[in-house]
């Protein structure tokens, strides 16, 4: 089993997003379920995308949702949260920090994420470079709280080590639009594997970069599924004994099903 953390519905405004190509991107990488926010949500309207995503997850069964927060309006998040995750098809809460021009370790991501923690969901936060310090910060302020710092840092994995050992309730994941060599290797080796996801980034990027990063790390097999699916399992509380289940193919690799 495969479960992607970090994904998305709907089309963006780059050219190299598969939105069209949902589905048979994740049965191309046998990848059974993907916890997704709306694009619309992250980048322009987070209550109308939100709304959108929830009517579209009335007639879908290998993806649940995230709760796009935009730290600025405040009072549209409370309505969402409320709104949305008694139904089951939401999980958790995404928070993108640029596009919303609200860092982490501003008053106004602080709020949210306090909010996030009192709903007693994951929220996946958008770190880039040593901001990923700042998330560990605020988690490790925050009782209860659990994050994933989405992109792991992106090109600053070092800091994703050390916000790691700063803080245990925060999780990893790798998806990122550049593949430095021995990116995720390197943040395996020092990073506890059960605090380890996997994500894509698809619609905007194709899985299939994801997944040679974490290939290429060359994971044992118990670290690997921890990654594709076990850890995801336990984060997010998901019972998948209901779920249909896509057979993998040889692009999973160090991304192994069950």
């Amino acid at each position: 089993m495969i479960i992607d953390v970090h994904a998305h519905w709907g089309p963006w405004f780059f050219t190299m997003d598969v939105a069209a190509a949902n589905l048979s991107a994740m049965d191309r990488y046998g990848i059974d379920l993907s916890i997704v926010s709306a694009t619309e949500a992250v980048i322009y309207d987070a209550p109308a995308g939100n709304r959108a995503l929830a009517a579209w997850l009335e007639t879908q069964d290998r993806h649940l949702g995230y709760v796009t927060v935009n730290p600025r309006r405040f009072a549209d998040a409370e309505r969402d949260l409320r709104a949305y995750l008694p139904t089951g098809r939401f999980v958790g809460v995404k928070i993108h920090t640029d596009y919303t021009r609200s860092p982490a370790s501003s008053p106004q991501t602080r709020e949210a994420l306090a909010m996030v923690a009192e709903a007693g969901v994951p929220a996946l936060v958008h770190t880039w470079g040593a901001t990923v310090l700042d998330l560990a910060e605020v988690c490790r302020d925050t009782p209860g709280l659990r994050v994933i710092a989405g992109h792991m840092g992106a090109d600053g994995h070092a800091y994703a080590v050390e916000a790691a050992a700063a803080c245990d309730r925060l999780y990893l994941e790798p998806c990122y639009s550049h593949a430095p060599a021995g990116r995720v290797a390197q943040v395996a080796a020092a990073v506890d594997p059960e605090r380890l996801l996997f994500g894509t980034d698809s619609t905007l990027i194709d899985p299939a970069s994801a997944f040679g990063a974490v290939a290429a790390a060359g994971l044992d097999e118990e670290t690997a599924e921890l990654v594709a699916w076990r850890n995801a399992v336990r984060l997010f509380r998901l019972d998948i004994t209901a779920r249909p289940v896509i057979a993998c193919g040889d692009p999973s690799q160090g991304v192994t099903s069950a």
